[in-house]
């Protein structure tokens, strides 16, 4: 069984269009309805959380994005079930290029949500931050402990900083590099295993689309909610955190049901 490289496959999946999420773009839109307009502008401009949006707010729109990502991910699963199958997007299969690129697509609407700041897509080449950021969330939605315990440490850094209204630069440099190096290692092994298993289905063509549709939509719904779960428990994620430091108005931040 050939072994993946988690770092190639990052900046491979990273190209292609649709995978970058605007911020400010998307908070806009998910809490456009149900905020007032100042409470929406310090969640963009801090977090939500510092905007005094309560987790358990929080929890239901993450868990749409969860459901509309799994949804159209479970789509291009079975399609790629089917006889012919993708063709080959660069060097990786584009099914497995799709697939990833809606892992990356969901966590970043999940970490911006749960009071992360943007990821850094804009660059041609992937910067080592992003890298390793992105690492450490895919490693807790397959379930790698060492993950867990660095994202939840560096997240009560941020979290404070944020209180501080000081800047999150280079929040991951130098001190996690060996865990990263490590997760990665285990991640190659882990996805490979996934993707072996999940080609097992495409021998019976028809039947194997349909149950690789509904596997993967199962599986993604699975790491997507792992990942929530973490991110909801957080500092990040906590308005008590924020209480001293914020604004009056962030007390009231209410939440108006569609």
């Amino acid at each position: 069984m050939k072994l993946l490289k988690i770092d190639r496959l990052l900046v491979e999946t990273a190209k292609l269009p649709m995978v970058k999420i605007d911020r400010e773009l998307f908070l806009r839109k998910e809490l456009r309805d149900r905020y007032r307009p100042e409470v929406i502008e310090l969640a963009i401009q801090y977090n939500p959380a510092y905007a005094g949006i309560p987790v358990e707010d929080i929890n239901k729109i993450a868990k749409s994005c969860i459901k509309g990502e799994a949804t159209q991910v479970s789509t291009i699963s079975a399609a790629a079930g089917l006889p012919g199958g993708f063709a080959i997007l660069g060097s990786l299969p584009a099914d497995l290029a799709q697939y990833f690129a809606h892992i990356l697509r969901v966590l970043q609407k999940l970490i911006y949500l749960y009071g992360w700041s943007e990821l850094g897509f804009d660059t041609k080449e992937m910067n080592d931050e992003t890298k390793n950021l992105l690492i450490l969330f895919i490693g807790i939605m397959f379930g790698v402990n060492s993950a867990v315990n660095t994202v939840h440490a560096i997240a009560a850094q941020v979290a404070k900083k944020v209180a501080k209204k000081l800047p999150q630069e280079a929040i991951t440099k130098g001190f996690i590099y060996p865990v990263v190096k490590k997760i990665a290692s285990i991640l190659g092994v882990q996805m490979s295993k996934k993707i072996f298993a999940n080609g097992v289905s495409k021998v019976v063509p028809v039947v194997g689309a349909v149950t690789s549709g509904a596997l993967t939509y199962i599986t993604f719904n699975a790491m997507a909610e792992k990942l929530r779960k973490h991110l909801a428990k957080d500092d990040l994620a906590n308005i008590e955190i924020y209480k001293e430091k914020s604004d009056p108005l962030v007390i009231d931040a209410e939440f108006i049901e569609e």
